[in-house]
C-alpha cells in the first residue's frame, strides 16, 4: 500500500474570488488587522502568534458580512455570515460554550477573516458560494442536487405533455419541480387520462399516419392524424395547466358546462366522456387527506434526529397537491442539533431552487434567521413558519415520519454496507476502505470510453468519479483501452500526488487485468493490490470469476458472499458510469457533421452542399468534377472533400 500523501489546504478565497465587492479585515495580530482592514486588503497569517481573540473583536465593525474560521495549518474550518461582523463573532468567544462541537472549533482557531458586503442578503450568497467551494469540517453540508424534475407543456400547434429535467426557459410552460421521478411520471400519467393530450415526440408526431396505442385506449385524443381539431386539443392543455396550478374546482365548473351544452346539443357519447373527466377529478381531489383546496405551492422541511443521526426531509406541494418528499442527510453534522441542521439545508437549497409561497417547517430556528435567508434568496417575502391550521400540521407530521423512516432505512443500509466492506477487507487483507473501479464502454470500436468509480467508507463517493475519452488505439481493442485508463488514472499518485486505492478492480478477464498490471508496474504501482471481475456465464450475476495479476488460481465466491456483493455493487456503478459517458459522445458525434472538420467548409457551403447532394452519403458518393459544380466549391476545395470523405 502507497502512504496516502497530505493534500495541500485551500486558500481562504478573497472577495474578488467570490465575485462580491467587498472589504476584507482580518484576525491576527491586533496591529496589522487594523492596518489591512483599513487597506481593505486580505491578511496573511501570524507565524506562530497565539490567537488574541480581544484584538479580533477590537477591530470587526458591525456591519454584515461573512467571516472565515481559519487553524494553524491555514485550513478552513468554518464559514458564516452575520448580521453584525462584530456580534456575531464575539459570539464565539464565549466561556462556556453551550456545543461542545462549536468549542472544539473554537480551540483550532489561528486566525478569522472577515468580508464586509453591502446586506445580509449579500452576505447569505457569499456564504452560501464559500461553503460550496471550500467544503469546511463544521459547516453542515448538503448533497448539491440541482436536477429537480418538472412536467412541461410545449409551445407548439398541438402541445406536448412530457416529462423533464434541466434548465427552464420561456420557451415552454414549466409545473413543479417535483420531489422525484416517481411524481411526475405518476402526474403524467393521470393528466393522459383526464386531458388526453400526446406525449410523443415531435419526430413521431409528425411523421404518424395512423393512431398509435395512446389512442386506442384513451390516453391521447390523436391530434398527429386529425381525430382533434386543434381548438379543442388547446381547451384540453388549457385545463391541464389549471389542474396543474391548483384549480381544479375551476377545471371542474367549466367540464360541468361542457357536459350540459352536449347534452342540449343531444351528443351523448361526448357528453358520457366529460362526465368520466369530471369523476376522475374529483377522485383524485378524494384520494387523499393531504389535498388542500387553497391549490397554493408550499415546501415542507423537517429535521429529525434519531440514534444519532440527522435527516432533513422536503416534502412538497404544489397546486394544492401533496406531490411526496424526499430526504436528505447531512455531512459534517456530527454534534449539530436538527434546528441547526434544518437551517443549513434551508439556506443551500434555496440558492440553487426556486423558493414557493411559503415554508412550513419544524423546528423551527430561532430569530427568524431561516425566513430571512430564505426570503433573500427568493427576492421577495417568503414566510418560515411552524404550521398552525390543521392540514399544515398534518403534512409536518407525515414528513417527520417520513424522515424517521428514512434514518431506519440509512441506519440499515449502513450496516449492510460495513459488514460487506468487513468481508471485503478480510479477504484479500485489505488495510484501507477505497476501492476504485475500471470498465470500457463503446460501440464495435466507436467512441470508446473508460470509467473509473470510487466506493469509500460507506458508499459511492460519486464527485470522485473520472471518465477517460480512450485516443490513439486500434478500435475494438480493450485491452489497450484499460492499459491507458489506468495509466492516465494513476500517473498522479505515482508522482506523489492525489490517493492511492485500497483496492482495484477492473471489469474484465485475464487480458484486461494484464494489461492493468503492466500499466501499474510501469508507473512503479505494482504493489498496489488489484483483482479483474470476469462475468460469468450468461453474465448471471453470482457467478463472477476473480483474476489476480499474479497468477494465482481464479477464485469463485458464494454467489451470497458479502464481499461479492459488494464487488458486484462497485463493477455495476463502473458499467453504468461507462455506457452513460459512451452514449452521450456517441451521440454527440453523430449529430456533428463530417464537413465541419474539412477547411474551408462553413455554414453556407456545408447547406449548400447537402441541399445540392441531398444528404452526407449523396456527397460522399460524389465525385470531384461533380463537387466542383456546386457553388462556392473550387476545384482544391472539391478534392479536400473527396478525399476527406472516402
Amino acid at each position: 500500500m502507497l502512504p496516502q500523501p497530505p493534500s495541500s489546504p485551500p486558500d481562504a478565497p478573497s472577495a474578488e474570488d467570490s465575485g462580491v465587492s467587498s472589504t476584507v479585515s482580518s484576525a491576527l495580530p491586533a496591529d496589522c488587522a487594523a492596518t489591512e482592514a483599513a487597506a481593505g486588503e486580505p491578511s496573511s497569517p501570524a507565524a506562530a502568534s497565539p490567537f488574541d481573540a480581544r484584538a479580533l473583536l477590537a477591530t470587526l465593525p458591525e456591519l454584515p458580512g461573512v467571516y472565515r474560521m481559519i487553524d494553524a495549518r491555514d485550513v478552513v474550518l468554518y464559514v458564516g455570515k452575520a448580521k453584525s461582523l462584530k456580534k456575531r463573532v464575539a459570539s464565539y468567544f464565549r466561556e462556556h460554550h453551550p456545543s461542545p462541537r462549536i468549542a472544539l472549533m473554537v480551540a483550532q482557531i489561528a486566525r478569522v477573516d472577515t468580508t464586509v458586503v453591502g446586506s445580509e442578503a449579500e452576505a447569505l450568497l457569499l456564504e452560501n458560494n464559500l461553503i460550496k467551494r471550500l467544503s469546511p469540517r463544521y459547516n453542515i453540508l448538503f448533497r448539491d442536487d440541482k436536477s429537480y424534475p418538472y412536467i412541461v407543456l410545449t409551445r407548439d400547434e398541438f402541445p406536448r405533455l412530457a416529462f423533464y429535467r434541466g434548465a427552464t426557459d420561456r420557451r415552454a410552460d414549466y409545473f413543479g419541480p417535483y420531489p422525484s421521478s416517481v411524481a411526475v411520471r405518476e402526474s403524467v400519467h393521470l393528466l393522459q387520462k383526464m386531458f388526453r393530450l400526446r406525449t410523443c415526440e415531435n419526430s413521431v408526431f409528425a411523421n404518424r399516419s395512423r393512431p398509435c396505442l395512446l389512442f386506442q385506449i384513451r390516453r391521447c385524443s390523436g391530434p398527429c392524424v386529425g381525430e382533434v381539431d386543434a381548438e379543442a386539443y388547446a381547451g384540453d392543455v388549457q385545463l391541464a395547466a389549471m389542474f396543474l396550478q391548483g384549480k381544479q374546482q375551476e377545471v371542474i365548473g367549466r367540464l360541468n358546462e361542457s357536459m350540459q351544452a352536449a347534452a342540449a346539443a343531444l351528443a351523448f357519447e361526448e357528453a358520457g366522456r366529460i362526465r368520466d373527466q369530471i369523476q376522475s377529478l374529483r377522485h383524485v381531489q378524494e384520494k387523499q387527506y393531504v389535498e388542500s383546496s387553497r391549490g397554493e405551492d408550499v415546501d415542507i422541511v423537517v429535521a429529525v434526529e434519531e440514534d444519532g443521526l440527522i435527516c432533513v426531509n422536503l416534502a412538497m406541494v404544489r397546486g394544492g397537491r401533496h406531490l411526496g418528499d424526499r430526504p436528505f442527510f447531512p455531512g459534517n453534522a456530527a454534534g449539530c442539533t436538527p434546528a441547526e441542521a434544518l437551517l443549513a439545508f434551508l439556506q443551500q437549497h434555496y440558492l440553487a431552487h426556486p423558493a414557493p409561497e411559503r415554508v412550513f417547517v419544524s423546528p423551527l430556528p430561532a430569530d427568524d434567521e431561516a425566513g430571512v435567508a430564505v426570503s433573500a434568496l427568493a427576492g421577495r417575502p417568503t414566510p418560515v413558519v411552524e404550521p398552525r391550521l390543521s392540514m399544515p400540521r398534518h403534512w409536518v407530521e407525515m414528513a417527520g415520519q417520513n424522515a424517521r423512516l428514512a434514518i431506519s432505512a440509512r441506519r440499515a443500509a449502513l450496516s449492510m454496507q460495513g459488514k460487506r466492506l468487513q468481508a471485503l477487507q478480510e479477504l484479500f487483507g485489505l488495510d484501507g476502505d477505497r476501492v476504485e473501479c475500471f470498465d470500457i464502454s463503446h460501440t464495435m470500436g466507436e467512441s470508446p470510453v473508460a470509467s473509473c468509480v470510487v466506493y469509500q467508507g460507506e458508499g459511492m463517493r460519486r464527485s470522485e468519479y473520472r471518465r477517460f475519452n480512450i485516443r490513439d488505439i486500434t478500435p475494438g481493442d480493450d485491452y489497450a483501452a484499460i492499459r491507458q485508463a489506468v495509466l492516465r488514472r494513476y500517473d498522479k499518485v505515482a508522482s506523489g500526488e492525489g490517493t492511492a486505492p485500497a483496492l482495484i478492480l477492473i471489469d474484465g478477464g485475464k487480458g484486461q487485468v494484464a494489461q492493468a498490471a503492466s500499466a501499474l508496474e510501469e508507473l512503479g504501482l505494482s504493489q498496489l493490490p488489484m483483482i479483474g471481475v470476469a462475468k460469468g456465464e450468461a453474465r448471471k450475476p453470482g457467478l463472477e470469476t476473480l483474476i489476480f495479476p499474479d497468477g494465482r488460481e481464479p477464485l469463485q465466491l458464494p454467489a451470497d458472499h458479502p464481499a461479492l456483493l459488494l464487488i458486484q455493487e462497485v463493477r455495476d456503478e463502473a458499467h453504468r458510469f461507462a455506457v452513460s459517458g459512451h452514449r452521450a459522445k456517441r451521440g454527440k458525434q453523430r449529430k456533428t457533421s463530417r464537413l465541419e472538420d474539412i477547411d474551408g467548409i462553413g455554414p453556407k457551403r456545408r447547406k449548400a452542399l447537402i441541399a445540392h447532394f441531398g444528404g452526407l452519403q449523396g456527397l460522399a458518393d460524389a465525385g470531384v468534377e461533380q463537387l466542383c459544380s456546386v457553388s462556392g466549391i473550387s476545384r482544391e476545395l472539391a478534392e479536400r472533400i473527396h478525399a476527406a470523405l472516402r
